[in-house]
């Protein structure tokens, strides 16, 4: 299911699908958009809710992919820009009051939203966002 913003929801307590007559498991996979190109990063059931992983892409770049609670997927750049270390995916997620979902740095912070890498706390920094899909 694609929601409006263009993220994928995983479904949540059903399981991956499974291919008809065959009683093997189809993987459910957590894919960005890098270069143009899908990229899948892991299966879907690997990633735990209101949780992140590090994930390394072909060209060396960390990402850190998390899934929300209501099932949808996100990818941002994983370096903290205000002190350098790969740490975003240990952060925490939340809602604004708005309802914007952000991860809040575990160093100094900082909270990033998911769909943009803006810094939620300094306009003038940002992470690198990716489009995410669960294919």
């Amino acid at each position: 299911m694609t929601t409006a913003l263009g993220r994928t929801a995983v479904p949540t307590g059903t399981g991956p699908a499974r291919p008809a007559g065959s009683g093997a498991r189809a993987a459910v996979r957590v894919e960005l958009l890098v270069d143009r190109r899908w990229f899948g990063v892991c299966d879907a059931d690997l990633l735990t809710p209101g949780r992140g992983v590090a994930a390394l892409l072909p060209d060396g770049r960390q990402v850190a992919v998390f899934l929300d609670r209501g099932g949808i997927a996100y990818a941002i750049g994983n370096q903290d820009p205000f002190t350098g270390a790969y740490v975003l995916s240990r952060g925490l997620l939340g809602r604004t009051a708005e309802g914007l979902p952000f991860v809040a740095s575990p160093l100094l912070k900082q909270r990033f939203d998911l769909r943009t890498g803006q810094c939620l706390d300094d306009e003038a920094v940002a992470v690198a966002a990716y489009a995410t899909r669960v294919a």
